[in-house]
């Protein structure tokens, strides 16, 4: 059997590691190295001065002198191994996407789970297939957690309605996140689907989020206009928000607004949200918040130990939320 893999990730080495301090044959060391290297540590073999594995800590070492004569971060260097995992996953069950890991050791810490689109569009076909797989291995699994599909979509009306489509019977997520800029014909053919949701942004998390959405319009800040015109359309009853946490000196007057809809709330972690001024504004008597972490979760560690860590992240996450609802 033929694996098609080592011109991918020469050329994804050619692309984040251009420079004039390597030759063609570093590129192709490099590229050798990093696929063996990233085989042998989905075995289980830890890098270590003797025994199996002094291959790959010599393999990295290597590779890691590469990255610096290039002048690259060695954080590079993680990039080319999940190119070798994405490329061998069909052949080698040991790569395998690492989501099935992280929703097993973190399922019966969390309601929801929220897989960013983008990151699986970005590799075409296998991407979008890893994606479906994800979901369905979510829905069959554990089906009583709730499933956002964090896809920030939102066009004219027949389009909106096959983005619907996608996300909600052929992909079976419970919700879709949507931008509102085009208003409710972008909007409403999402919220015709029964016993789904859609989740509007609202004020986000990012820096950017000052260009526009606190901006004034007839007195009160668009966001709030958004909030408050969104409440008029069709089927708005299956409307979520999103508000980020680093915004959350803002909750309160979004609470007058929508004080019973569910927020999903990102930006705790990674971001720098506080979790604490996040519920003390934003909780409502249903407690009403979906409290997103992505970044501090997933990457918690590097190492072969990262859906271990992933749950000791969560769990953090968990215990301190469960210290801020009332009663408990």
């Amino acid at each position: 059997m033929t694996i098609p893999l080592r011109n991918t990730v020469y050329d994804k080495i050619k692309e984040l590691f251009a420079s004039e301090q390597l030759t063609e044959k570093d590129y192709r060391t490099l590229t050798d190295h990093m696929r063996t290297a990233t085989m042998i540590l989905s075995d289980g073999v830890l890098p270590s001065r003797d025994g199996r594995g002094y291959i790959p800590r010599r393999l990295i070492r290597k590779s890691m002198a590469l990255a610096m004569r290039a002048g690259k971060p060695l954080d590079s260097l993680i990039e080319i191994a999940k190119e070798v995992m994405l490329q061998l996953s069909d052949y080698y069950p040991n790569l395998k996407d690492s989501s099935k890991a992280i929703i097993d050791a973190t399922h019966h810490l969390c309601v929801a789970y929220k897989p960013n689109t983008a990151f699986y569009e970005a590799y075409g076909l296998k991407g979008w297939e890893s994606l479906q797989k994800t979901i369905i291995y979510l829905n069959t699994n554990y089906p009583e957690i709730f499933t956002i599909a964090d896809a920030k979509r939102g066009d004219i009306g027949n389009t909106s309605t096959m983005y619907a489509k996608a996300f909600f019977e052929d992909l079976a997520f419970d919700s879709v996140t949507v931008a509102p800029y085009m208003g409710k014909d972008s909007i409403e053919p999402f919220l015709e689907f029964q016993d789904k949701h859609t989740i509007l942004l609202a004020l986000t998390s990012n820096a950017g989020a000052f260009d526009f959405q606190t901006l004034t319009t007839d007195g009160n800040p668009l966001y709030q206009s958004v909030l408050e015109t969104s409440k008029e359309w069709k089927n708005s009853e299956n409307l979520m928000y999103v508000v980020g946490a680093t915004k959350a000196s803002y909750f309160t007057e979004i609470r007058k607004i929508v004080p019973d809809s569910f927020l999903l709330v990102p930006g705790v972690g990674a971001q720098g949200g506080s979790l604490t001024e996040v519920c003390k504004y934003g909780m409502n008597s249903q407690i009403g918040l979906l409290v997103n972490s992505s970044r501090g979760i997933i990457y918690a560690s590097s190492g072969l130990d990262f859906a271990t860590q992933a749950a000791h992240k969560a769990q953090v996450l968990q215990m301190e939320m469960a210290s801020l609802i009332p009663g408990n």
